[in-house]
């Protein structure tokens, strides 16, 4: 076997390789759950379940989203995190609105029926800088808020320098399986949010397999073990 024609067999294997390990998962999870969280008090309301993602072998997570149905109550009163099995934890609403101006209390709007994910235009942080929802439900696709600091005892001011810190990037690179477990809490009296339902889709990327790897490294061996003998046998 002529060199050219040894390495276009190594690298034909190489690119089937390749495209094996490069196949994605995509999982989608709703989850129907129409309940209240509890009003002003941080006990709030934690939901968990079990996942059992879509792939084969051991599978890292490459995205998630997160889509939150909330009706009733005032949004500037709600904080909410999501933490995963393995590692990783997205802060996707804590107490938004709240500014050291007349806005100390948070947004007085009601309701979400949003999709979070890192790759949207706005954090939904101070969304009525894009939308106003005169009171109504917030829709749309928004990045997560990410402020990770204490919700209740926090200045008004430390919402607007904290920064985005706990995204859903965070979950990249871990194990999809597992316990996936939602909080959330009304922070301040008066109105109740009622939870009607929330989900994920996690995209999952499999982890390069043991037996792909081997089989790349014998194909390699024997087509340079073939081209040897040929040029030994002609010489």
């Amino acid at each position: 076997m002529k060199t050219k024609q040894v390495m276009a067999a190594v690298c034909g294997t190489m690119v089937w390789a390749g495209v094996a390990l490069a196949q994605t998962f995509e999982t989608n999870f709703t989850f129907s759950v129409n309940a209240p969280v509890p009003d002003g008090t941080p006990l709030g309301l934690t939901l968990a379940t079990n996942l059992t993602v879509a792939g084969y072998g051991d599978s890292a997570i490459s995205a998630v989203t997160v889509s939150l149905d909330i009706s009733g109550g005032y949004n500037g009163d709600l904080y909410a995190y999501l933490s995963g099995p393995n590692g990783g934890y997205a802060v996707l609403l804590n107490r938004v609105g709240v500014s050291n101006s007349a806005s100390a209390f948070g947004y007085s709007d009601s309701g979400f029926n949003v999709t979070f994910s890192d790759l949207a235009a706005n954090s939904i942080q101070y969304y009525r800088n894009y939308t106003n929802p005169a009171g109504g439900m917030v829709l749309g696709t928004w990045q997560p808020e990410g402020v990770n600091i204490d919700p209740k005892d926090s200045a008004p001011s430390d919402f607007l320098t904290a920064g985005q810190t706990a995204m859903l990037t965070s979950f990249g690179g871990t194990d999809a399986n597992g316990v996936w477990t939602l909080y959330l809490a009304d922070l301040s009296a008066g109105g109740q949010s009622t939870v009607v339902s929330w989900g994920m889709d996690i995209t999952t990327v499999p982890e390069p397999q043991t037996w792909v790897l081997g089989a790349v490294g014998l194909l390699t061996l024997a087509g340079v073990h073939r081209w040897r003998s040929r040029r030994q046998s002609q010489g």
